[in-house]
């Protein structure tokens, strides 16, 4: 654990409350010191709903520990049992309050005896796992206890549904774009004739979670959260899951063709081909796209690509498979899950990077100089400094990353949403071009700011007349090719000499 002012994942505790809150009527209590309880503000501003979030924060503070936490703890879970009458309470800690190492199963156990609700604890190693890898757990962990109590009440349903049918894993609230995606999923699953059993936990009711058995198979589209439930239910109940991501047109028929295996070895006769055929030609715009003088425009073009596992890794195929794109390197900050990620896009790019340091990724952004960047919110902030455009794809995400719109990033509508995305990204900077060359409104004021703007170097007149006459999507990397060679040959200005010395040192 590390002090960090920006964080690609945050703590344990947020996925924990991720899961909580995006179940309907499951209630969870925070345990920890104020400043731990940013969750509600966040989730509020972010997801826009109309429904307050569902947290409360049991506040540690110098009385409590003075007089011991139990007391407030189960107060805590026992008032909001008797104002909410929630079916789950879930208690987690924060890593703060877990250096307390107080007995909270015990807290559980006494809380129960008063509350009507279900009472667990979330079982999170604080110390040791991320927000991503807790909701994981956490989600896995509420699965295994309604299913363990069904099968104490002989409750559990027997058999599978009469028709092909699925349950849908790892929607969460904070998620990016899982509501849209969980709606184009849904279409795809009625368009291959399967029925949508449950879909969790975005939603979800605990009470149905027993029903998840009657499925044929499982979907867990994101790797970060839903793999540890599919695996779960695969062990315990031998049910068959599929963990490919639909994005983009390959990885998506990749997808309906492992489900149409799994369905036929259950007993079903289904040939999906004719299917992914129509939609690929007809309903993807991305195929067609790809083979259009705009996309063909940007072959060979170099591009970063960094964010969670999942979308990192689709985004790297979808651009050097489908679009021709050369990726000069691909990262994702899910350092747990790294072998994956390295097998999945290794072929697809020059360097695979590791990092949770969103310094580290800035500066082998500006190493490579990318004509994009595919990121996070922190990318974009990056690009917006090297004057490099930036289209955002996985979290962390900013409120423009929680459209109203329809915006999926799965299924074949999500192919084209995808290649607006990248096409769009790469022609920001042409039209700065267009705008100099027929006369912009803010065109001066962009010169003014590219020359001047966070640079400890001096150019002469001539030097900035020269560098105003470099098109503006290449300009910045112009006069960082030019500082950085003034800089190594220890040059406090800069002058139209050494413009054309750096040049011709670049070999441009």
């Amino acid at each position: 654990m590390k002090l960090a002012y920006w964080m690609y994942a945050g703590p344990a505790h947020i996925g924990t409350l991720r899961i909580a809150s995006s179940f309907k009527n499951v209630h969870a209590i925070m345990h920890a010191p104020l400043g731990d309880d940013y969750f509600n503000v966040m989730r509020s501003m972010l997801e826009r709903e109309r429904d307050y979030t569902p947290v409360t924060a049991s506040v540690v503070d110098r009385h409590v520990l003075a007089r011991g936490s139990q007391e407030k703890v189960v107060n805590n879970i026992v008032r909001k049992d008797k104002e909410e009458h929630p079916d789950l309470i879930v208690l987690t800690p924060t890593c703060t309050s877990s250096i307390l190492q107080e007995d909270l199963e015990n807290f559980v156990e006494r809380a129960t005896l008063d509350a009507q609700a279900d009472v667990m604890l979330a079982d999170v190693n604080h110390y040791r796992v991320n927000e991503l890898q807790a909701s994981d757990r956490t989600l896995q962990q509420v699965v295994q206890f309604y299913l363990n109590k069904a099968k104490k009440q002989g409750t559990l349903p027997e058999g599978k549904t009469e028709k092909p049918s699925v349950n849908i894993l790892g929607l969460t609230t904070l998620g990016f774009h899982n509501q849209h995606d969980c709606t184009e999923l849904k279409r795809l699953m009625a368009d291959l004739g399967i029925e949508v059993n449950e879909v969790i936990p975005e939603g979800a009711s605990v009470h149905n979670l027993k029903n998840l058995t009657r499925a044929w198979f499982n979907l867990a589209p994101y790797r970060e959260v839903g793999l540890m439930t599919a695996e779960y239910l695969q062990s315990e109940f031998g049910m068959p899951y599929v963990d490919i991501t639909p994005m983009g047109v390959v990885e998506t028929a990749r997808c309906i063709r492992k489900i149409q295996q799994i369905l036929n070895e259950q007993g079903a006769d289904v040939d999906y081909e004719e299917f992914i055929e129509h939609q690929t030609l007809y309903v993807s715009q991305a195929a067609w796209f790809s083979r259009s003088i705009d996309c063909q425009n940007l072959t060979g073009k170099k591009v970063v690509v960094f964010g969670d596992n999942t979308h990192a890794a689709a985004m790297t195929k979808i651009l050097a498979r489908e679009m021709g794109v050369h990726v000069v390197w691909a990262g994702t900050y899910c350092k747990y899950d790294q072998n994956w990620f390295r097998e999945q896009v290794s072929e697809y790019c020059d360097e695979v990077i590791i990092s949770e340091d969103n310094g580290d990724i800035g500066d082998a952004i500006a190493r490579v100089e990318p004509a994009a960047i595919f990121g996070t919110q922190m990318e974009r902030h990056v690009g917006k400094r090297l004057n490099i455009p930036c289209g955002v794809i996985a979290a962390p995400i900013h409120i423009q990353n929680f459209p109203i719109g329809y915006k999926p990033f799965m299924g074949y509508e999500g192919t084209n949403q995808i290649a607006d995305l990248v096409y769009n990204s790469f022609t920001l900077g042409m039209e700065d071009h267009l705008l100099e060359i027929f006369g912009g409104h803010d065109t001066k004021e962009a010169i003014h700011k590219g020359i001047s703007a966070d640079s400890d170097l001096n150019w002469n007149k001539e030097a900035k007349a020269e560098l105003n006459k470099v098109p503006g999507f290449v300009r910045s990397k112009v006069k960082r090719n030019t500082e950085k060679f003034a800089r190594d040959r220890g040059l406090d200005e800069i002058t139209i000499e050494v413009m054309y010395a750096a040049k011709e040192a670049v070999g441009a």
